[in-house]
């Protein structure tokens, strides 16, 4: 009798627990952790060389001696070199600044011109040289990157000294030859730039761009005869210098790109 009545007690316990059991079993359970998508950051400064050419051009040759008989007919510079170096600072995927700094090495001027002198026609023929430093700064837009290849656009705006050197003046038909030193002058400069960019290591790219830029206005001293003496006020004036130039460049950037560790979250 005392078998049943424990057996019976042990039943109903077991009745008694079942629904508790039940509701144990659908407790929920733990949502999986996960990490919250990476947002690449790109900050970083970066130094940048540049070689080139330059492809040089001069809008108007005058001279307060020029009159309207007298006619240009050449004004032209030679294609020169140009080294550059710089630092900047790349904000984002899209957007970075840079300071440049860079030597326009010198470029053979050619020019001449014509008058009318004792009923022939004389002429002026002359011959220099031009230099720049020019000093920019620069933004750039990058276009988005295909197979490690990035184009980009950009504005620069800055200053430059323009050089004009060891210029002479010489009419054949006069027997008469003027020349000028060395006379430097600062102008405002702005420039446009597009290229493509090609990423070799995390580090390091290259990159191979257009740019024009315009330079601002260059003169002589007054010319000079061989005994020194200068008959008139006649320097002559380089106005609205420009140039098309084609650039190498590198650039090194000081870190890489890199990926913070974002904060764990939970998925409900």
């Amino acid at each position: 009798m005392q078998s049943l009545r424990n057996l019976a007690l042990a039943g109903a316990t077991a009745l008694a627990l079942a629904p508790a059991m039940a509701r144990g079993a659908d407790l929920p359970v733990p949502p999986p952790m996960f990490r919250a998508p990476i947002v690449e950051e790109y900050g970083a400064w970066y130094l940048r060389g540049d070689i080139g050419i330059t492809n040089q051009s001069v809008h108007k040759l005058d001279s307060p001696a020029f009159n309207s008989t007298v006619t240009v007919l050449e004004k032209g510079f030679e294609s020169a070199g140009l080294f550059g170096l710089g630092i900047g600072y790349r904000f984002n995927n899209w957007l970075r600044l840079d300071a440049t700094g860079e030597y326009r090495a010198n470029s053979t001027f050619h020019g001449l011109d014509t008058f009318p002198n004792g009923g022939i026609t004389a002429t002026n023929q002359y011959t220099g040289v031009k230099s720049e430093w020019l000093f920019l700064f620069n933004a750039f837009l990058d276009l988005g990157t295909w197979h490690s290849v990035t184009p980009f656009v950009g504005a620069g705006v800055g200053f430059d000294r323009l050089t004009i050197g060891n210029f002479t003046d010489s009419n054949i038909q006069n027997q008469a030859l003027g020349f000028s030193t060395d006379n430097s002058k600062w102008n405002f400069a702005w420039a446009l730039h597009a290229g493509l960019a090609y990423q070799v290591t995390p580090n390091f790219i290259v990159e191979l761009a257009y740019r024009y830029v315009d330079l601002g206005n260059g003169a002589t001293h007054d010319l000079l005869a061989p005994d020194g003496s200068n008959p008139s006020f006649n320097p002559i004036l380089f106005k609205h210098v420009t140039s098309n130039d084609l650039k190498l460049g590198v650039r090194w950037m000081f870190a890489d790109t890199f990926f913070p560790e974002p904060p764990l979250i939970r998925k409900y």
